[in-house]
């Protein structure tokens, strides 16, 4: 009886661990099936979030480059940078009204001492006049104040055409001034807004009682915006003001160029008569 109670003992033992080999065998069989699917679920989250990060890229930028000028904007402060802003407002301003004023004074003086000769030849000095009245710019006034005066010698109406050239310089070049000072303006205000923002940081430090890295850091960026957008405004300036001497060069050389022909034309004329 004993002998059968140790026999069912140990086979039941042995029929335990046989069980058990066997299930660890199946475990370890499906660890790298396991390991494999986990990998690949975290390999679709990375290129889940991975392009989700591309596609949040651009809103991301659109947003920070409004945000940025705003944020900057209002840390530089609103004394100096209002200051700033409606020196690039008023600068643009004449700007615009130069740039408008300057292409309509634009003439084509071939076509105009065309017409002029033509007019000469068919009815005198009233007709070229007339022409004169009717075409825009300043060569057409010009002009006009030289055909004025043909009955007083070739020599007056010389005279007469650079005394008003001269007038007419005058009304081209008009603005340029407030334009080159607000130019030299707006820099100006940058620095004095960095200075009193200095100053303001060192007032802070002393207060605190300690140099923090931090509070100096602020402070100096703070104040340091003033001097940027102030150098920002000044270049944008700087470049319409060459551009509208350039403009004013090429009028120039087009009226001198002209009065020079319509001084011939007047001489040939006379000699006709």
């Amino acid at each position: 009886m004993k002998k059968l109670f140790t026999l069912v003992a140990v086979m039941g033992m042995l029929t335990f661990g046989a069980s058990s080999i066997v299930s660890a065998q199946e475990g370890n069989e499906a660890t790298p099936d396991t390991a494999v699917a986990q990998q690949d679920t975290l390999a679709a989250q990375q290129d889940t979030v991975g392009l989700t990060d591309e596609a949040a890229e651009p809103v991301v930028e659109e947003q920070s480059l409004h945000k940025a000028i705003k944020t900057k904007f209002i840390e530089g402060g609103p004394r100096f940078m209002s200051a700033i802003l409606l020196t690039l407002i008023i600068g643009l301003a004449i700007v615009i009204e130069r740039i408008i004023y300057l292409n309509l004074s634009t003439t084509n003086t071939k076509k105009l001492l065309n017409a002029i000769e033509e007019a000469l030849e068919k009815g005198g000095v009233e007709a070229a006049k007339e022409v004169c009245r009717n075409t825009r710019g300043p060569v057409a006034s010009i002009f006009y104040q030289g055909l004025d005066r043909v009955h007083e010698g070739i020599e007056v109406v010389e005279k007469s055409i650079v005394t008003y050239g001269s007038v007419m310089m005058g009304q081209l070049e008009k603005g340029l001034t407030w334009i080159s000072l607000f130019i030299a303006i707006a820099p100006m205000l940058g620095f004095m807004g960095t200075v009193i923002g200095m100053i303001g940081a060192f007032d802070a430090i002393q207060a605190a009682g300690d140099i923090s890295p931090a509070l100096v850091a602020g402070g100096i960026k703070v104040a340091l915006i003033t001097t940027v957008f102030g150098l920002i405004v000044a270049i944008i300036l700087q470049v319409f003001y060459n551009y509208l001497l350039s403009k004013i060069d090429s009028i120039t050389n087009d009226m001198e160029d002209a009065s020079v022909s319509l001084l011939d034309i007047l001489v040939k004329f006379n000699l006709k008569k």
